[in-house]
């Protein structure tokens, strides 16, 4: 008599889990994450705000991800999206990643593109019908990034009483080059573009004759093919991602200028 084979159950797939993202807040300059869970090795993306948030460490029962920078540099909180190989989202509970301005860095860029087109001017007056406002920008969010007024270095009553350090673009130059290593200042031509990050400062010579005109400070640094692309904010031209390529070729050809990197 024959043995009747018995029919062996399919085993079914198990579908990944995503249980806890720690730590769920963290600075607007972005960080890590790790996300637990199982069958975490089936992820196939994680978008923390919308953007990218690249596996570094994958894993089954947990994955490290690169936080990226928040959004226009924006505090609150993000949805947190996680995709499987399959191209199913996985469950993630209503669990969201807050950003917040932990760094000096954080708060100098959450002031510029929160005021770049909105003049705090209750606060800091507007100094365009006496030459342009640039420099006094540029000054406050020194101001969120930590800085202090001094006697040299100040605006007083919205702009009643400023001075040309604040305010002059070539008198602020001159102001960091004399007191570079008390403010944590260094300078860099143009061409060192690898020496620069988010929160630095960039004066203009648009026409390259030894005066200062204009000064911004940087809110991107990406690198496209090879090249590192430099993006600014500030007043007058009021922009928040300027490219600093295309400021000194097209808006103002031949122009000259240097950086100022902060380490403070």
């Amino acid at each position: 008599m024959k043995a009747i084979a018995k029919a062996v159950p399919a085993v079914q797939p198990k579908n990944p889990t995503v249980s806890a993202l720690q730590p769920a807040v963290g600075s607007l300059s972005g960080g890590t994450a790790t996300i637990t869970g199982t069958d975490l090795d089936k992820v196939a993306s994680v978008q923390i705000g919308g953007q990218p948030a690249p596996v570094t460490q994958p894993g089954s029962d947990k994955i490290v991800v690169a936080v990226p920078q928040a959004a226009n540099w924006a505090a609150g909180p993000v949805p947190i999206v996680v995709t499987a190989a399959d191209g199913k989202v996985i469950p993630t509970t209503g669990k969201t990643y807050t950003y917040q301005a932990q760094t000096p860095v954080d708060q100098q860029l959450a002031y510029a593109l929160a005021h770049w087109n909105d003049y705090n001017t209750t606060q800091y007056g507007d100094l365009n019908p006496v030459g342009g406002d640039c420099a006094n920008f540029v000054s406050q969010t020194l101001i969120a990034r930590g800085w202090q007024m001094n006697s040299d270095w100040y605006n007083h009553d919205a702009a009643a009483d400023w001075s040309p350090a604040w305010g002059y673009v070539p008198a602020m130059d001159d102001y960091f080059r004399e007191n570079a290593a008390q403010l944590g200042l260094t300078e860099y031509s143009f061409d060192q573009r690898d020496k620069i990050k988010v929160g630095d400062i960039v004066m203009f010579d648009w026409n390259n004759n030894g005066s200062l005109d204009h000064v911004q400070i940087v809110s991107a640094v990406n690198t496209v093919n090879g090249k590192i692309t430099i993006e600014m904010a500030g007043h007058n031209t009021d922009t928040d991602y300027r490219d600093l390529d295309h400021t000194i070729t097209v808006d103002h050809p031949g122009a000259t200028g240097h950086f100022w990197s902060l380490s403070k």
